[in-house]
C-alpha cells in the first residue's frame, strides 16, 4: 500500500520593522510542523516583491512600518496577489485600526501579545477561508462606533502631524490653503478637540490615522 504524501508546509511571509520580534515570530511559527516562515521583510514597502519572490500562502504582517504601514501593505498584496492570505499584527490594539484592515483587504488581525498556539492556528484558519479577529478589539470596535473621518480629513490631519503650517499642507496635498483650513476644522470637530494637535493625537489613539 503506497503512503500517502505529506502535505507542503503552509508557507508564511513575516513583515515587522522590529528584527527581534520578527525573529521571535518565525522561531515560534518554526516550531510548529506544518508551517515554514519562507521570507522576512523590515519595511511595507518590502512586501509585495517579497511575496513574488518567494510565493507565500499568508502573510502576517505589523502595523507600524515604513515605507508603508502594514494596512496599506495589505492593500497593495490584495491587488498585486489576491491569492495570499494577509494577517495583520500589531502591538496596538486600537479599534480604528481593525476596521481600516478588514477594509485593506485582511484575513485576520491579532495583537502580539496573543498566545503563539493561537497565531499558528490563525494561519491555518485563513486558509481554510476563515476570517479571525482577536475577540477583544471586535468588542471595542463595535463599542467605538464608526470612523467618522473622511479619507481627505486623514490625509490633512497626518500632513499637519509634523506642525506643518496651512500654506505647506496645501502645496504638499494640491490643495488651497481655504480647503485645507476646512478639512481640519472639520477633524477637529469630529474628534472633539480643542485643536489639530489634539485631533491628531485622539485620531492615533483610535486608530483613525
Amino acid at each position: 500500500m503506497t503512503a500517502e504524501p505529506a502535505a507542503r508546509p503552509v508557507r508564511v511571509l513575516l513583515a515587522d520593522d522590529q528584527s527581534m520580534v520578527r525573529e521571535a515570530l518565525a522561531t515560534l511559527l518554526g516550531l510548529e510542523d506544518d508551517i515554514e516562515v519562507v521570507a522576512q521583510v523590515s519595511r511595507g514597502d518590502e512586501v509585495v516583491a517579497a511575496a513574488r519572490e518567494h510565493a507565500p500562502d499568508v502573510a502576517l504582517l505589523d502595523i507600524e512600518m515604513p515605507g508603508l504601514t502594514g494596512i496599506e501593505a495589505a492593500a497593495a498584496l490584495r491587488g498585486a496577489l489576491p491569492r495570499v492570505k494577509v494577517v495583520i499584527v500589531t502591538t496596538f490594539g486600537r479599534p480604528g485600526y481593525l476596521r481600516r484592515a478588514m477594509e485593506s483587504g485582511a484575513d485576520a488581525f491579532l495583537v502580539k501579545d496573543a498566545p503563539a498556539a493561537q497565531l499558528a492556528a490563525a494561519v491555518r484558519q485563513v486558509l481554510q477561508g476563515r476570517r479571525v479577529i482577536d475577540p477583544g478589539l471586535a468588542a471595542a470596535a463595535l463599542a467605538e462606533g464608526a470612523d467618522p473621518l473622511t479619507a481627505r480629513e486623514r490625509d490633512v490631519l497626518n500632513a499637519a502631524a509634523d506642525g506643518s503650517v496651512n500654506a505647506e499642507i496645501a502645496r504638499r496635498l494640491l490643495l488651497s490653503e481655504g480647503t485645507v483650513r476646512n478639512y481640519l476644522s472639520t477633524a477637529i470637530q469630529k474628534t472633539g478637540a480643542r485643536n489639530r494637535a489634539e485631533a491628531v493625537r485622539i485620531a492615533r489613539e483610535k486608530g483613525w490615522l
